[in-house]
């Protein structure tokens, strides 16, 4: 490692010498050495943002309710309200799943992350509900659990379980057909 001496303001910037890019091995003057001017820039990654997500450590992507109506064909459709403090783009909640006892996630379209994927943040409007119809639930489940991701913490706010056979419950309602 080498160090470089300190040298009295001037109110112009110092030239670099030799002596402080030296590398093990190396001969070193104390001659300036011009500075070298690249056509890549360096990656936006490389400075520090004051909005990076940073981590909790805790998710806290939170659902505060969920209604359950189930339709004529049988399927489901979920109300789901969630509460999260986004921030904007950075840090918000992304997603909500149906899961049944089992561990298997519920949804429509096999391809997407999640039963119903939240596709912008909601920072000004909190909490706030997002539906998802067409969620088919197995012969035999009578009780799934409902719960919500956060995009930079992941999954671990309040979840609610829904027991379907019940009109109501704890932060739960169930509409049956017929």
């Amino acid at each position: 490692m080498v160090l470089a001496a300190c040298a009295e303001p001037t109110g112009e910037p110092a030239a670099p010498t030799a002596r402080e890019g030296a590398t093990a091995g190396a001969t070193t003057t104390d001659e300036p050495v011009e500075p070298i001017e690249t056509e890549t820039p360096m990656p936006a990654t490389a400075e520090p943002t004051e909005t990076a997500p940073t981590s909790t450590g805790e998710a806290n992507a939170d659902v505060e309710h969920v209604r359950a109506v189930q339709g004529a064909d049988g399927t489901w459709t979920f109300h789901v309200t969630v509460a999260h403090p986004d921030t904007g783009w950075e840090d918000y909640a992304d997603g909500w799943d149906v899961v049944a006892p089992d561990g298997t996630v519920l949804k429509p379209d096999p391809d997407r992350p999640f039963t119903r994927l939240l596709t912008h943040p909601h920072e000004t409007e909190q909490p706030f509900t997002r539906s998802q119809s067409g969620v088919a639930i197995p012969d035999g489940v009578t009780q799934v659990t409902v719960r919500a991701h956060d995009l930079v913490d992941g999954w671990g706010g309040r979840e609610v379980v829904v027991d379907l056979s019940a009109e109501q419950g704890d932060r739960f309602e169930v509409e049956r057909s017929g």
